[in-house]
């Protein structure tokens, strides 16, 4: 029987056609026809274990674009046996860079002029005073791919001075110049000016970025949030924000996605704020579109994809199926 993958989001036509050439591709996303999929992609539904088992015992592979993986059930996949795959690599140098984005124009006062000199009202020359940010301090919470990046940028380029905090970076591992290390999490919000999260959205992380940890922040920091809308209690940003304690924040995620229509970060100068566009760049998709049908690619011809979440179900379902 040949073999399935359905698919609700796009890929180019020539990686389809390689898809094609060991599998019949669905490129509708219509769920009738997931039924009997050995292989299943997708960006914005939540993958649980009732959808798995919807698909039925053929489900070998969950293959999703990007890093995040908080709209899928890992320990559902796991216990089924179905390897989920993601491109951890390819969104890194976007996102970073739109963090950075985000620092700058929160600091320099990018959007607050930009309303200004296009007639809004109401705004001070006062408002228009920016934050220099040589030798200013950015803490990181997150040191994986995207951190150490914004880490190079920030420590190299601009040269601010850096700490980061990341629990399961090893003890023995080599900070580079500026870049200081921190034993926890309070550490990086009480004694920097910025600090810019790019975290994973677990249940060890959600609202870390919470009311008490905001309020240690000094009068006149930042927050940059580029990782998950959930790592901020939202709430509670909101309330330092209106309260004058921060200065700013820039970001590109929310809790939930999108804003309600009365979300006053909305109406705040003093935030800046993208619809979760940090990987939407052109070689941010292309890298995506092209590991994810890579992923597919091997284990459609019985190979261990590059990139698994959950290594320790390899090789899963696909042994059961002899391949």
């Amino acid at each position: 029987m040949r073999k399935k993958v359905w698919m609700e989001w796009p890929l180019p036509p020539a990686l389809i056609s390689r898809l094609s050439a060991l599998a019949e591709v669905v490129t509708d996303g219509d769920l009738d026809k997931l039924p009997g999929s050995d292989v299943i992609s997708g960006i914005g539904r939540y993958y649980d274990g009732q959808l798995m088992d919807r698909v039925g015992p053929n489900l070998k592979q969950i293959a999703k674009p990007g890093i995040g993986l908080d709209n899928i059930d890992l320990d559902a996949a796991s216990a089924r046996g179905i390897l989920v795959c993601n491109t951890p690599d390819a969104p890194s140098e976007s996102t970073a860079e739109h963090a950075v984005a985000l620092l700058m124009a929160v600091a320099k006062r990018v959007m607050v002029g930009d309303t200004q000199i296009r007639g809004g009202e109401g705004i001070e020359r006062s408002d228009l005073q920016g934050t220099e940010l040589l030798g200013r301090s950015l803490g990181i919470v997150g040191y994986g791919r995207i951190g150490r990046r914004v880490a190079e940028i920030c420590a190299q380029g601009i040269r601010m001075n850096v700490m980061v905090y990341d629990p399961i970076l090893p003890e023995d591992f080599v900070m580079p110049k500026g870049v200081a290390r921190a034993d926890d999490p309070d550490t990086i919000f009480s004694q920097n000016r910025f600090v810019t999260l790019h975290t994973p959205l677990l249940p060890s992380t959600r609202h870390l970025a919470n009311e008490r940890r905001l309020r240690l922040m000094r009068p006149g920091s930042y927050l940059i949030n580029a990782s998950r809308g959930g790592v901020v209690d939202e709430a509670a940003l909101i309330k330092v924000l209106r309260e004058g304690h921060l200065a700013g924040a820039g970001l590109d995620v929310f809790d939930p996605e999108p804003p309600l229509a009365d979300n006053p970060l909305l109406k705040m100068r003093n935030v800046v704020l993208t619809p979760h566009i940090a990987s939407n760049t052109d070689a941010g998709i292309d890298l995506m579109q092209s590991g994810t049908a890579e992923n597919i690619e091997r284990v459609l011809l019985g190979e261990r994809p590059t990139w698994i979440a959950n290594p320790e179900v390899w090789p899963g379902r696909m042994a059961q199926a002899g391949g």
